[in-house]
């Protein structure tokens, strides 16, 4: 059986530990893809465990579809980043590789990490969910009563891997 391959995406400054933390609990058996800005290549290439792409490398493999991504996260998500999904501006490789996502009709999750939502950031939204994208921002719930930042962060990643389909124990699960 092959393994998975999920590229996870940071664009935008706010909330880019989200994005680094779903490649460290991404399970070992994952073919994990990186995309991030150029500054943070260089250290996150020493520390992770994954493939990073410049995301100014249209031509890197997971921007075809015949690479064969099962599934990408974009988090955080900027607003001008889903702004350009949701136009089909493909000018980055995130953008190109969430545009791929799309018409793969492939698993595209984006978490917006602005807020409150703009009428112009909602419409994009939409418009997404109505392709098959998949909006889950990072918003908490309290029934699995986190007590530290890094049991919230722990919730909102076991949330996402369970859109994912990936098997977690992240968080305290409804009883």
């Amino acid at each position: 059986m092959k393994n998975r391959k999920i590229v996870v995406a940071a664009s935008g400054a706010s909330g880019v530990n989200l994005g680094l933390k779903v490649i460290q609990l991404l399970p070992k058996n994952i073919d994990k893809h990186f995309i991030m800005t150029q500054n943070s290549k260089i250290v996150l290439h020493k520390e992770m465990d994954a493939t990073i792409h410049d995301n100014n490398d249209i031509s890197a493999s997971v921007a075809s579809g015949s690479f064969g991504v099962d599934a990408m996260i974009i988090a955080p998500c900027s607003m001008n980043t889903l702004a350009k999904i949701a136009c089909g501006i493909a000018d980055n490789l995130v953008t190109r590789c969430a545009s791929v996502m799309i018409k793969e009709h492939k698993k595209l999750i984006l978490a917006p990490r602005e807020m409150p939502f703009s009428a112009i950031a909602l419409e994009n939204m939409h418009k997404l969910a109505t392709l098959g994208v998949i909006v889950a921002p990072p918003v908490m719930a309290y029934y699995s009563k986190q007590q530290t930042l890094d049991e919230m962060e722990n919730f909102i990643i076991g949330k996402w891997f369970d859109l994912l389909n990936i098997e977690n124990t992240l968080y305290k699960r409804w009883e």
